[in-house]
Formats: structure tokens, C-alpha cells, sequence
């Protein structure tokens, strides 16, 4: 049963790079960008969703930051974990240049993470991430807009109740509010870590 849950997240992550692929036909390997980058840059979509603190987060005040978007669920097994832990380690890789990230959660669980679920949450793997929350309406319309498939399963005898089957790509958006590139899932610390360090050097001119 284990073997045929894996095998089933990872055919929801197979899923989610097929759709991506239609969504983002002008992406292609960059040979400065380590990551699937779009061709040109496109536009990130907009939202105003609630942060673990209760106040507001639009990504249009993120404006001179590079945001590193990331959709997930603070009970997730294993899959979340392990993009965040890659990205405070990519945090810590960049030092200084650090500042001028910022990297946020959207939950595609509303419904059991609250504010203060995803702040006890995040802020685990760094101080400095942000939970968001929003509406079910507002994070099926974000999954939509960024190509994000989330599906439920039900977990008879589980305290849990269900869990969730999600494509895992950490999406990449410059100072500009361009919509640069997408991280898989599995992508090093470190070659996120070159990526954003180029977009912060260059000012999201590459």
C-alpha cells in the first residue's frame, strides 16, 4: 500500500510537468538558467492572499525582491519538506544576497492550515518564509493560473483523514514580477542558489 502511494504521487508530479509543458510551450533549457525558464518572460500572475501573521501579501509589494513561490501543505509527508528544507539551505548558500529573497508558501489545504498552522510551519525551515492563505476559490484559481494540480486522498483509519497529491515546482519570479523559471522537484540548493544569485546581480536582466 506504502509502494502504491509513492508510485501515485509521483504519477500527480508526471501530471504536473505534462501540464506545465502545454502551459509554458516558449519554456526551454537556458543555458545561464538552470531551471525550465521561460522564453521570453512572462508576466507573474497577481493575488492578495493572507500571510501567517493575519496581514495582507500581494506579490505586486514584493517588487525588488526575487519570490520563490511554492505550493505545498503543512502536512504533507515528504515531498514539502524536503523543497523547503533545499530551499533554506539555497537561503543560506547566498549570504547576503539573501535579503533580497523572499520565499512563500501558498497551502492547497485552507481548509486545515490556518494562519497559524502555516506559521508554526514555515517558519521552522527559516524565520524569514511566509505562509500564505487564501480562500478555496482564490488557491484553485492560483493553481490554475500557475499550472498547479492538487489532488485529495482519502486516508480510512488515518488521524490525518486524507492527504494531498501535488506537483512539487518551485516557481521563480524576478524583481520585475516576471515569471522567470520553474525549479522542479529535487533541484539542488545549490544550482537554486546560482539561479537567483544571477537574477539578483543582474538586477532580473538576463
Amino acid at each position: 500500500m506504502a509502494m502504491k502511494g509513492y508510485s501515485r504521487r509521483w504519477l500527480i508530479v508526471a501530471a504536473g510537468l505534462a501540464v506545465m509543458v502545454l502551459l509554458v510551450s516558449g519554456c526551454r533549457e537556458n543555458v545561464s538558467l538552470r531551471g525550465l525558464v521561460f522564453d521570453p518572460p512572462k508576466q507573474a500572475p497577481d493575488f492578495t492572499l493572507t500571510d501567517h501573521t493575519g496581514r495582507p501579501f500581494s506579490l505586486a509589494d514584493q517588487r525588488g525582491k526575487v519570490v520563490l513561490l511554492y505550493f505545498g501543505f503543512a502536512s504533507c509527508p515528504d515531498v514539502c519538506p524536503s523543497t523547503l528544507t533545499d530551499l533554506a539551505r539555497m537561503k543560506r548558500e547566498l549570504g547576503r544576497d539573501g535579503n533580497q529573497v523572499q520565499v512563500a508558501l501558498i497551502t492547497v489545504d485552507p481548509n486545515r492550515d490556518t494562519p497559524q498552522v502555516l506559521a508554526d510551519y514555515v517558519t521552522v525551515f527559516d524565520p524569514s518564509f511566509i505562509g500564505l492563505h487564501g480562500s478555496e476559490e482564490q488557491v484553485q484559481q492560483l493553481m490554475k493560473q500557475y499550472g498547479v494540480t492538487a489532488v485529495r486522498k482519502d486516508l480510512p483509519g488515518s488521524a490525518l483523514g486524507y492527504t494531498i497529491d501535488h506537483t512539487a515546482f518551485v516557481h521563480v519570479i524576478d524583481q520585475s514580477g516576471r515569471w522567470r523559471e520553474q525549479f522542479p522537484f529535487g533541484a539542488s540548493a545549490e544550482d537554486m542558489a546560482g539561479d537567483v544569485r544571477q537574477l539578483i546581480r543582474s538586477g532580473g536582466r538576463l
